[in-house]
């Protein structure tokens, strides 16, 4: 059987490793990993292999040559453009005849290649995939099987939210050549996203098989020290490259060992390293050929590559070193540090965790690195999260770090696109805001600085005018020492995940456009920016019926740019408004919880003594709204949602409703009373606003004080939520008090419970299992639905736990509804 070994992936999350080779060629154990996938083709007989090659493919032909070297005949198939998985394999149809292996250059695996091809042949598939059971499934293409091994589901690269197991796809298959004939030559196809969901939406049965034994997809920087270390203490059963020399300790030809040295293993040690009088290596270490450890240095859980200096006295801890690197003395390179090749540590200098360095690069004398030269980061593979790019102030969101994420959203769009900017009030949101629009311009854009609005109305701006996006930074309300920076699209929307993955890949490979003189980018205030949300927002309403009502209410401002908008639209709809904290405060933008509810109370206590209406209170960004009733008490968020819902329908019904995937059942009976569908989606503002702008939606709620009224905009906008609120109690002659008593009880129930990282596929998995004949359409989590009561579990994507939701008859049943799903979520991590 022949083998196609797929080895034109970059590797660009495992820069700067892979800014100088391609990814097959990264060592492992002192060897390029496709070296060790050679080794293990050898080891089953397959010893006729076909390359497939795009990505700095000269150095991959001129390393593994013909073959011959290694007991090998090896081919070369070279994409000039990336074609996916399944387009690079169709170039070398010709040379495939019979069924054969597909296995990736980039991965460590000792998974035995003869009982995946035996298990093939006794099911006379056309194809089998190579399936394996991983901690996180998040990165990988999730597979589901019968209790057979054949293949009824896949899941690309799910959320959390969709994870329903931890097998995922590990790109090694069986195929057979028709599996080539569905698509052409040169067409962009792959094998897990176009190949497999066709052939099984034809009915063609595939199989999975499930191995034991070692894989690890070396895809970021931890997986790969983990492989190397796993390398080491054996869980890889493939050859470490040398010879032991005591204990756990392997070393090459030529090493040179002083007596007085300290070894403690697993250690790898290539060929001619030479260790000096008093250097103390900890494993697990590897050591690149003719590496020197100078005298007194302490090199612990780190792995140096090849032709590097280690001066005297120099601490390396936990860090990886590429080739040709040198560090001075007294110098010290600490846990999760990365430096890129040929880099110089100049003496004394600290190097902090976590810090990348880019290959070429020196540091001075004596310096203190606790930034990446190419970002301030902590590891993440990311830079995009839940609420944009997120970080610390000066630690992750760095001038030069916004400067940068400015230049790779501007290399998105067309030269002269306009993007709107704006920010909050806060000194730091200012900072960051001006490095971004430094960005911009380089990259031929042209920035329409709003200054400091409302979220909604950044929104609805970009979405009015001729602008093709808009950023916004913000301290973040939940901590001071955090800035978010949104990204809208051109409807004023945020912008798709895929522009996410555009923007980081720009962001990392620095692959910005720097247009020339002319074509640098202009900046400019924006003009009439309130002025034209007033207008259209004003249009959008019954302004009459809420004028004849004469609303008297209380409204809490939060110090926040709001107040710059919404006097003017109460004094023009003819309410009477008692103003709390309308002064501008920079200080404000984020308060402690406390604080919070602090505020909250004094907006009640105003509200019941004046006898209001209602009072309101409003987030720092103007999307989200907070009230209490005439008599002062806190409206629960999910019981305001209930009311604006029954509100809106009463006044249009037959349209369509979105909700999250956590919503009462009693979002459904009130959407049935008044004849109206309900869609359910992710519990994720992003998805809300996505699913009101399609057409047909009359209103869209979360149950936590988000409102999205697409005849407005489909965005969120609290703003307008207010005063929809205020048409709607004026049309109907009803006051909130009165709908609010209409409402069934709510009886949801919510808790977090622990939950590893490394678990929660399994758990996913497993509720997927024991729970099928009751799951619900899957949207966000898995849902189980038992009729007259249900439950949702979902993994958190930011932090080590899974959400359990719950509703049943009564609050008491929800709560035990939830404790036991608790306790079975535990259960499975075992």
């Amino acid at each position: 059987m022949k083998a196609v070994v797929m080895a034109g992936g970059t590797g660009s999350r495992l820069r700067p490793l892979t800014v100088a080779r391609p990814k097959p060629l990264v060592p492992i154990a002192n060897k390029p990993v496709m070296e060790h996938i050679l080794t293990l083709l050898k080891r089953h007989g397959i010893d006729d292999v076909i390359v497939t090659l795009q990505f700095m493919a000269p150095a991959i032909q001129n390393y593994f040559g013909d073959g011959e070297a290694f007991g090998l005949k090896i081919h070369y198939s070279i994409e000039e453009t990336p074609l996916g998985t399944a387009g690079s394999v169709k170039l070398a149809q010709e040379l495939l005849s019979e069924p054969f292996l597909v296995i990736s250059g980039d991965a460590i695996t000792d998974i035995n290649l003869t009982e995946l091809i035996a298990f093939h042949r006794q099911k006379s598939t056309v194809a089998t995939l190579l399936l394996y059971r991983v901690p996180n499934p998040l990165e990988f293409g999730a597979v589901i099987t019968d209790g057979d091994g054949r293949i009824v589901q896949f899941v690309e690269k799910p959320s959390w939210g969709e994870v329903i197991s931890d097998t995922v796809n590990t790109g090694i298959y069986v195929l057979d050549p028709s599996v080539l004939d569905g698509f052409e030559r040169d067409q962009v196809f792959d094998f897990s996203q176009d190949v497999f969901p066709l052939l099984l939406q034809q009915g063609v049965p595939l199989f999975g098989y499930t191995a034991s034994g070692y894989w690890c997809d070396i895809g970021d920087h931890a997986s790969y020290v983990q492989a190397n270390a796993d390398f080491l203490s054996g869980r890889v059963q493939l050859p470490i490259p040398g010879n032991r020399i005591g204990g756990s300790i392997w070393a090459a030809d030529d090493v040179e060992v002083a007596p007085d040295a300290q070894l403690y293993g697993p250690i790898l040690l290539g060929r001619g390293v030479k260790i000096k009088d008093n250097v103390i290596v900890q494993g697990p270490s590897i050591v690149g050929d003719y590496t020197v450890l100078d005298s007194r240095a302490h090199v612990d859980r780190s792995i140096i590559w090849r032709n590097s200096y280690i001066g005297e006295r120099v601490e390396v801890r936990g860090a990886v070193i590429c080739r040709q690197c040198r560090v001075k003395s007294n110098a010290a390179v600490f846990e999760g540090a990365i430096l890129g090749d040929n880099c110089v540590v100049g003496e004394d200098a600290i190097i902090h965790p976590n810090v990348r360095i880019w290959p070429d690069k020196e540091i001075d004398t004596g310096a203190t690195v606790k930034n990446s030269i190419i970002w301030g980061t902590h590891g993440r593979r990311i830079i995009f999260g839940r609420f944009g790019v997120t970080g610390l102030v000066n630690i992750d969101l760095t001038p030069e770090f916004a400067a940068k994420l400015g230049a790779a959203f501007g290399a998105m769009h067309q030269i002269g696109t306009v993007i709107t900017v704006n920010r909050d009030l806060n000194k730091t949101s200012r900072m960051i805001k001006r490095a971004i629009v430094a960005g911009l311009p380089a990259a031929g854009v042209n920035v329409a600085d709003l200054e400091n609005v409302p979220i909604p109305v950044a929104r609805y701006y970009t979405k009015i005018t001729n602008a093709k996006g808009g950023v916004h930074v913000r301290l973040s309300p939940y901590d001071r020492r955090v800035v978010d920076v949104k990204f809208f699209n051109d409807s004023g929307l945020s912008i798709s995940r895929a522009l996410e993955r555009d923007v980081e890949r720009a962001f990392f490979r620095e692959d910005f456009r720097r247009v020339y003189l002319d074509d640098i980018g202009k900046i400019s205030l924006a003009t009439e920016v309130i002025e034209r949300y007033h207008a259209n927002f004003i249009n959008a309403l019954n302004a009459n019926a809420i004028r004849t009502r004469k609303f008297n209410i209380v409204v809490d401002y939060a110090h926040a740019p709001v107040s710059l908008v919404l006097p003017r639209l109460f004094d023009e709809m003819n309410c009477r408004v008692i103003a709390l904290n309308s002064t501008l405060d920079p200080e404000k933008m984020s308060i402690l919880r406390a604080e919070f509810e602090n505020g909250l109370d004094v907006l009640g206590r105003i509200t019941g003594a004046t006898k209001a209406d209602f009072g309101v209170r409003f987030d720092v960004g103007g999307e989200k709204i907070f009230m209490v009733n005439a008599r002062g008490e806190l409206i629960a968020e999910p019981v305001l949602s209930l009311a604006l819902t029954e509100l809106s329908l009463r006044a249009r019904s037959g349209k369509t409703l979105i909700v999250p995937a956590n919503a009462s059942h009693v979002v459904d009976r009130i959407a049935a009373a008044h004849e109206t569908k309900v869609e359910r989606t992710k519990l994720d503002t992003n998805a809300l606003m996505s699913a009101a702008a399609r057409d047909g939606v009359l209103l869209a709620v979360d149950g936590g004080g988000n409102f999205v009224f697409p005849e407005f905009q489909s965005a969120i906008d609290g703003l307008f939520a207010l005063f929809k609120l205020m048409e709607l109690l004026a049309t109907q002659d009803t006051t909130l008090h009165d709908v609010i008593a209409t409402l069934p009880p709510l009886t949801v129930e919510h808790l977090a419970v622990a939950c590893p990282w490394d678990s929660k596929g399994r758990v996913m998995r497993r509720l997927n299992e024991d729970y099928s004949s009751y799951r619900a359409e899957q949207i966000d989590g898995i849902k189980i639905d038992f009729g007259h009561e249900w439950v949702l579990v979902l993994p958190d994507p930011d932090q080590p736990q899974c959400h359990i939701w719950a509703e049943s008859t009564t609050h008491d049943n929800s709560r035990a509804l939830c404790e036991k799903f608790k306790a079975i979520v535990q259960q499975y991590q075992e």
